[in-house]
C-alpha cells in the first residue's frame, strides 16, 4: 500500500516556481496574520485620528468651526457641512493619505467644518428650523469673515445637504460661489428603507420623541445596523482576509473606531427631520418653510454639483440626483461614482473616484 502511495506521489507532475511562490507568499501571509490578530487582541492601540493640523475659529453652544492649515491657492474658501448627529466627523479626516480633509487642502482649498457637537438631554428642544436659521448662519459668516474672502462654496454631506440647502436657500444675502450635495437626500421619495420604516402610518414618531426625549445613540446604531444586518460578518472576513497587511489593519482600526461612535439626535430636531423632511417631503415639494422663508430650491442659481453613490442605501441615488431638475442655475451636473454611503467619501475608492472629482469641479469654479 505505502509502495503504490509513493507511486502515485510520484506520478505527479512537478509543481511550478509561481505555484511554489504563491504557497510561500499565502504562508507568510498567515504567520502576519496571527501575528496581527493577536496584537489586536493581546494589545490593542487606540486609533490616531484627525490628523489634520486645525484651529477652531468660532464656537456657539456646543457647535465649532474649524478652520484646516493649507497652502490656501484656490481663492474661494470651502465650507463642509456634514449631518448633524448620528456619527462624529472625523470620519472625514480619518487618518494620512486616508483623508478627504487632507486630499482638499493639499490641493489648496482653504477648508473649513462645521462640527455640530455632541448634543444631550439638555439640547432636546434644538429644532431643524434653529440649526439652519441660527447655528448654521454664524458658522458660516464666521468662516467667510476669517476667510477674508467675497464669496464661499458650501459642501452638503449627506444630512449636511438638505440642511444647507435650507439655509442658502433662505439667506440670499449669504455670497454663495458654488453649491455641492454629496450623498445627500433631497426627494425622500426615494430614500430606500429608511423611508419605508419611518412612514407615518407605521412610525409615530410623537410617540418616539415624547416617550424617550432624545433618539440614543443605541438606537441610532440600531436602525443602520439594520439597512445591513451581514455587515459585520463581511467586514470581519474581509479584515480576516487582509489581516497579512499592517496598513489594511491600521485603517481598519481608525474606521471601526469611528463606526462604532454613534451620537444621539435631539428630541425635537428628529421630530422635525423625520415629520417635514421624510414622512411629509417637503424640501423637494417647496413645502418647507425655515424661520418665515420658503425654502425654494430654486433660488439657488449658482453652479451646482450632486455627486451620488451606486451602492448607497442610505442616500440612494434616486433622492440625491433630483437636486439637479429642482434648481434654477445652468451650471449643474450630477455624477454617479463607485462606492456606497461612507465608501464615497472615505473608503479606498475615493482617493480615486470621488476627491479629484471634487477638487477639479471646484477649482475650475472657484
Amino acid at each position: 500500500m505505502k509502495d503504490e502511495l509513493f507511486t502515485m506521489m510520484g506520478e505527479l507532475p512537478a509543481m511550478s516556481p509561481e505555484v511554489m511562490a504563491r504557497m510561500k507568499e499565502e504562508a507568510n501571509r498567515n504567520l502576519l496574520r496571527m501575528k496581527h490578530f493577536s496584537e489586536m487582541v493581546m494589545n490593542p492601540q487606540e486609533p490616531k485620528v484627525g490628523p489634520t493640523p486645525r484651529q477652531e475659529i468660532y464656537r456657539t453652544n456646543k457647535s465649532r468651526l474649524w478652520r484646516y492649515e493649507s497652502r490656501r491657492t484656490i481663492r474661494t474658501p470651502l465650507l463642509f457641512v456634514p449631518n448633524l448627529g448620528i456619527s462624529r466627523p472625523y470620519i472625514f479626516d480619518l487618518m494620512p493619505k486616508g483623508s478627504f480633509i487632507e486630499y482638499m487642502t493639499q490641493q489648496g482649498f482653504d477648508f473649513y467644518l462645521v462640527d455640530w457637537g455632541v448634543f444631550g438631554e439638555e439640547d432636546n428642544g434644538l429644532t431643524v428650523e434653529h440649526a439652519v436659521t441660527k447655528i448654521l448662519p454664524r458658522l458660516a459668516r464666521k468662516a467667510l469673515e476669517s476667510s477674508g474672502a467675497s464669496e464661499m462654496s458650501v459642501l452638503g454631506y449627506c444630512m449636511g445637504a438638505p440642511l444647507s440647502a435650507s439655509f442658502v436657500t433662505t439667506h440670499p444675502e449669504f455670497p454663495l460661489k458654488n453649491f455641492i450635495n454629496m450623498a445627500g437626500p433631497i426627494d425622500f421619495a426615494h430614500v430606500g428603507l429608511f423611508g419605508k420604516w419611518l412612514a407615518p402610518e407605521v412610525f409615530d414618531v410623537d410617540k418616539y420623541v415624547d416617550t424617550l426625549g432624545s433618539i440614543p445613540a443605541d438606537m441610532v446604531k440600531m436602525g443602520f445596523k439594520l439597512l445591513k444586518p451581514t455587515m459585520d460578518v463581511s467586514t470581519n472576513l474581509n479584515l480576516w482576509w487582509n489581516l497579512w497587511n499592517p496598513e489594511y489593519v491600521s485603517g481598519f482600526n481608525a474606521l471601526n473606531k469611528w463606526a462604532n461612535e454613534y451620537l444621539p439626535f435631539p428630541g425635537e430636531f428628529f421630530r422635525q427631520w423625520v415629520r417635514d423632511f421624510y414622512q411629509q417631503n417637503k424640501l423637494i415639494k417647496g413645502e418647507l418653510v425655515m424661520g418665515g422663508r420658503r425654502v425654494d430650491l430654486r433660488e439657488i442659481r449658482c453652479p451646482v454639483l450632486a455627486v451620488g453613490a451606486k451602492e448607497d442605501n442610505i442616500a440612494p441615488p434616486a433622492c440625491v440626483k433630483p437636486l439637479i431638475d429642482a434648481v434654477s442655475t445652468r451650471d449643474k451636473e450630477y455624477v454617479e461614482l463607485p462606492g456606497g454611503h461612507i465608501s464615497l467619501i472615505a473608503g479606498r475608492g475615493a482617493s480615486v473616484h470621488c476627491w479629484p472629482k471634487v477638487a477639479s469641479w471646484l477649482a475650475a469654479r472657484s
